[in-house]
């Protein structure tokens, strides 16, 4: 079965950083395009960053320059490094398997919650 398992969520102040990570089993991670989404109470799921099984990387256009996605096939984990974080960045953080687009989810995980606040 498909398994996805977030972590490294947390309280943080803002301008701070967090590195999430995401625990994969169940699937060929390695060939898998990955996306972590949020969201934030009331309101609906977004599409964070993504990452091919190349490497290559796509953004949503309020994280680039803030936020890193980065692969690491061996240990079947993907990793979502924040920094400069604002009290907006504020949600469930969601790692999933990539659907027909970016913008479409074939399996995510549990979540986990990163706060920003002072």
């Amino acid at each position: 079965q498909v398994q996805l398992v977030e972590s490294g969520g947390g309280l943080v102040q803002p301008g701070g950083s967090l590195r999430l990570s995401c625990a994969a089993s169940g699937f060929t991670f390695s060939s898998s395009a990955m996306s972590w989404a949020r969201q934030a109470p009331g309101k609906g799921l977004e599409w964070v960053s993504g990452i091919y099984s190349d490497g290559s990387t796509d953004y949503a256009d309020s994280m680039k320059g803030r936020f890193t996605i980065s692969r690491d096939n061996a240990k079947n984990t993907v990793y979502l490094q924040m920094n400069s974080l604002k009290p907006e960045d504020t949600a469930v953080y969601y790692c999933a398997i990539k659907g027909r687009s970016w913008f479409e989810f074939a399996y995510w995980g549990q979540g986990t919650q990163v706060t920003v606040s002072s």
